[in-house]
């Protein structure tokens, strides 16, 4: 009988281990290989990153799961800026997906940032699976995505108060942290410190 898993802060010993995890979980699922686990890399010595959300999921000493978040903002239509949470990436070990163990680490996530004092968390995802924790159409509460054009799909775009009426009277174009936006020259440098994978160009994949 496996031991019910547990949340805790991610430990700086454990950098390398969280990394090969998103490694796994990520790869060739929206493009041949994957960019996550540089990202994580690079997220951690940001200054918007919040290290009391960098949080991981542990089952009988081993890794299975990871989640972390950023500082970011709304510039609003009226000219002020609201202050909210970006999210991700949240990576599950794939052996274990769609067994549980994501939403539970997303709603314990989500639980530590409200108790924390932020008002919102928006970002990209799926609402089949996040819409059970919450989150909805960042359109419904008025928030843009940036650089989207005017008609474009937004369905991907999401949101989520942690304080219930935090985005009242709000309108206005979200923007992403920058240190999403990594260079693939960087990846794949980064990921040749890893064990060999074979990169697949796979149907659903978003990226080429």
């Amino acid at each position: 009988m496996k031991d019910d898993p547990i949340i805790r802060p991610e430990r700086p010993g454990e950098y390398g281990e969280v990394e090969n995890l998103v490694r796994e979980s990520f790869w060739n699922v929206y493009r041949p290989g994957c960019s996550e686990h540089y990202v994580i890399h690079v997220l951690r010595d940001d200054p918007a990153f919040v290290k009391e959300l960098d949080l991981v999921m542990e089952q009988d000493g081993r890794l299975i799961g990871q989640n972390m978040f950023m500082k970011t903002v709304i510039e609003a239509d009226d000219g002020r800026i609201i202050p909210v949470l970006t999210m991700g990436p949240i990576g599950i070990t794939p052996e274990l997906k769609r067994k549980g163990c994501g939403k539970k680490l997303l709603d314990y996530s989500l639980e530590k940032a409200a108790e924390l004092g932020f008002g919102a968390v928006l970002f990209e995802g799926n609402i089949g699976f996040y819409g059970k924790s919450g989150f909805d159409y960042a359109r419904k509460f008025g928030i843009r995505y940036h650089d989207l054009p005017e008609g474009a799909d937004d369905s991907f775009f999401l949101c989520r108060e942690l304080i219930p009426g935090y985005l009242d009277g709000v309108t206005g174009v979200y923007q992403t942290p920058k240190g999403y936006y990594v260079d693939d020259a960087d990846v794949e440098v980064f990921d040749k410190s890893f064990p060999p994978k074979k990169k697949l160009k796979l149907p659903g994949q978003l990226f080429g």
